[in-house]
């Protein structure tokens, strides 16, 4: 599923006014698979079967006790993690990337990844690169469901995205 294909089924139209609750299937993922996905509405979403994509900030910091003002923490630079789970589901293009032979046993530059991680209540997000990193791809006890586990790595700081300026604009 792509970008735009995902937007359509939601039947949301993500807009920058939206106030209120958002769920965590607002929240999309997406990942350029291809170089000639050259346009973020193509990218690959990952959905399919996934019961979790979970985001998280993971900053860096470091600790100094100064004279007359004690403890003070310093916040450093700040990772993107996502946590992805799901159900193993073959013909699935996100999965059958993830679970692809370049992804599970590449390294460096090559499980390095274009990604877009935006609301689709309000159209913002981000836009960056990561590492994309298969932690399991066969689990599950016998007569269950095959599962599959990965990390996504933000690498650097991710650009600010705007689904309405970037794609639907």
């Amino acid at each position: 599923m792509t970008v735009t294909e995902a937007v359509k089924l939601s039947g949301l139209t993500p807009s920058a006014d939206y106030t209120g609750v958002e769920t965590t299937d607002d929240f999309l993922l997406a990942v350029q698979t291809e170089a000639s996905q050259t346009d973020v509405k193509n990218w690959v979403v990952c959905a399919d079967h996934v019961r979790e994509h979970s985001g998280a900030l993971n900053a860096s910091t470091s600790d100094n006790t100064y004279i007359r003002t004690g403890p003070v923490t310093t916040k450093g630079s700040v990772q993107r993690t996502l946590s992805i789970q799901g159900d193993r589901y073959v013909g699935d293009a996100f999965q059958d990337f993830l679970l692809s032979h370049k992804i599970a046993f590449g390294s460096g530059q090559s499980v390095v990844v274009p990604y877009v991680y935006f609301s689709l209540r309000t159209g913002k997000g981000e836009k960056g690169e990561g590492a994309l990193i298969l932690t399991s791809d066969v689990g599950g006890s016998a007569g269950a469901n095959a599962t599959f586990a990965a990390d996504f790595k933000g690498i650097g700081t991710p650009a600010e995205f705007d689904y309405n300026t970037a794609v639907a604009g």
